[in-house]
């Protein structure tokens, strides 16, 4: 029996043998066409771990018989660059797979940056971090960017048991396929971990639910029971924190710690401090970042100690959604067609155009928006300390505006 691992094995070599993420190597879609058309571009592969990212690298290089060199952009030090980069200017191009590249530091950057450039390395950069946030620009700018989504239960399921057909004399019911894929929410490579050490770990190679639960205790009591569970962790958690309810907040907080999905809180705290929070206490956003920060230097288990005060502090806070609902209104007066021409004072020669800045109070009556437009009300304060500020502001400018006319 091989030494190998499970997931080695049966990783795919073509794109057709890829469990889901059809909205990129399904029929006629994107990379499906890049591979057939016998072209590759540079690109970043991101998203969850065990979803297919390593394996769609693997299967575009195979499938185009690429000369393919692989890197961890921490495992990897400067000198093992070296070696790839010299060798790509002896003997030509060469796909480089650099896993973890949001963790690239900036000497292997300055080295890749000229080779990127002028063609001789194609990189395809993997990563579980948001690239718009995480990887150099300069390297961002040279790549196209493909998101890859979590596996639903059933494409795990579909997984385990193509899996199982490289198991010698493996029995598993139909049960224990589903634990197992309830376990891995979206993460495959979980998935086949789970399944080949529970066939190693019983007599007969004979697996039950039992067997799982005992392998991992969490199975027993799984976060999610079905594909959206996680979704719906998620969704409850912020409407915990919109209803001001700390012990809700506070639990779906604790499950989803457990999951161990630290970037899914970020986005999701940052989206309460806009969307929920807002111009009530327009702070909270930076406070937001800077907890995220903590926890990314200090990691779990102490993150769990900035994220319990945030997640305290977003409940409490006083709450507004005025300023998002402002700009959805007029981003539907705009996909309405309801967009008016900007007035001649205002546009780019500014004929006529009154300096604010010249007048006391720096304000001066002048209209703004289209004439078409000219009486629209987007914004309208709620009733807040902070936007309370605002709405004296307003009702003094709508007074010098009456005085004018």
């Amino acid at each position: 029996m091989s030494s190998e691992p499970l997931a080695n094995i049966i990783r795919p070599k073509k794109l057709s043998d890829i469990i889901g993420q059809e909205h990129l190597v399904g029929k006629d879609k994107i990379l499906t066409n890049l591979v057939k058309n016998k072209r590759i571009f540079s690109m970043i592969l991101y998203g969850p771990p065990g979803v297919g990212k390593t394996s769609i690298a693997n299967a575009i290089t195979n499938e185009l018989n690429l000369k393919t060199r692989f890197l961890n952009a921490v495992l990897n030090n400067k000198k093992d660059f070296e070696i790839v980069f010299e060798e790509t200017k002896l003997y030509g191009n060469i796909v480089l797979v650099i896993d973890e590249i949001h963790r690239l530091n900036k000497d292997k950057q300055d080295l890749l940056l000229p080779l990127l450039e002028n063609g001789l390395i194609t990189l395809i950069g993997l990563t579980t971090s948001n690239p718009y946030h995480k990887i150099n620009p300069a390297i961002r700018s040279r790549c196209q960017i493909f998101e890859l989504k979590s596996l639903t239960k059933e494409q795990i399921i579909k997984g385990i048991k193509k899996a199982s057909s490289f198991l010698d004399n493996i029995k598993i019911d139909n049960d224990s396929i589903k634990l197992i894929a309830t376990m891995a929410n979206g993460d495959y490579r979980f998935a086949i971990n789970l399944l080949e050490v529970a066939y190693y770990s019983v007599k007969n190679h004979e697996i039950d639910t039992q067997i799982i639960k005992t392998i991992n205790p969490k199975a027993s009591n799984p976060m999610d029971q079905n594909e959206t569970g996680h979704y719906d962790v998620l969704s409850a958690f912020q409407k915990s924190i919109r209803g001001s309810d700390v012990n809700a907040a506070l639990h779906y907080l604790a499950r989803l710690i457990s999951s161990g999905d630290l970037d899914s809180i970020y986005r999701r705290m940052t989206v309460i401090a806009y969307e929920d929070i807002g111009l009530a206490n327009p702070n909270m956003g930076v406070r937001v970042d800077a907890c995220i920060n903590a926890c990314e230097r200090i990691g779990l288990p102490e993150a769990r100690i900035p994220l319990g005060d945030m997640v305290i502090d977003l409940c409490l806070s006083p709450k507004s959604n005025s300023g998002h609902i402002a700009l959805d209104l007029a981003i539907k007066d705009v996909e309405n067609g309801n967009i008016g021409t900007v007035p001649t004072h205002i546009n780019a020669q500014a004929f006529g155009y009154k300096y604010p800045h010249d007048y006391p109070g720096s304000y001066v009556v002048q209209q703004y928006l289209p004439d078409e437009l000219k009486n629209r009300i987007y914004y309208k304060p709620k009733n807040n300390k902070y936007e309370k500020t605002l709405e004296i502001t307003l009702n003094n400018i709508e007074k010098i505006k009456s005085s004018k006319n």
